[in-house]
């Protein structure tokens, strides 16, 4: 049930996105879609009620669609189209052994502790990540990595 809460979350944002994604630029996309999604895992974290909870998935839902539209375009934009296919395979790779590494690491330390208590610490420390890693991506220096296709077509174009 909280899979399609966060499917209608994600489809009203993907909505929203298709309107606005013009507007928006590839570093607020990401940054703003990764604080939210965030913050839903962190209110999902707090939750007191099933209400709550389900205010957490919608944000979820909502903001990952910005943060997926956001990455994906980055990726497209950086790597060369000859070496997508192998840097995809091999990103693929070591995100899926380091998740299983995660929820090994996370099914111990719930056992040795609580579940609600290892859920809102893990969300909290994805917060501080979270605002780290935006930082990041907002200082002026990072601003080349985040040019649109256009403004890179133009950047060749010009020289």
């Amino acid at each position: 049930m909280l899979i399609s809460i966060t499917g209608i979350g994600a489809v009203v944002g993907a909505s929203l996105l298709s309107v606005f994604s013009n507007k928006l630029s590839l570093r607020h996309m990401i940054t703003v879609g990764l604080m939210m999604m965030t913050c839903g895992y962190v209110i999902y974290a707090f939750s007191w009620s099933f209400a709550s909870i389900v205010v957490g998935f919608v944000i979820l839902g909502f903001f990952n669609v910005f943060l997926n539209a956001g990455i994906i375009t980055f990726y497209q934009n950086n790597v060369p189209i000859e070496v997508m296919g192998r840097v995809t395979s091999i990103y693929q790779l070591v995100q899926s052994i380091i998740q299983v590494i995660f929820i090994l690491i996370i099914g111990i330390i719930a056992d040795l502790l609580s579940l609600r208590l290892t859920i809102i610490t893990l969300a909290l420390v994805m917060l501080i990540s979270t605002i780290i890693f935006s930082f990041y991506v907002l200082k002026d220096n990072k601003k080349h990595f985040y040019r649109e296709k256009e403004e890179i077509k133009m950047s060749k174009i010009s020289r």
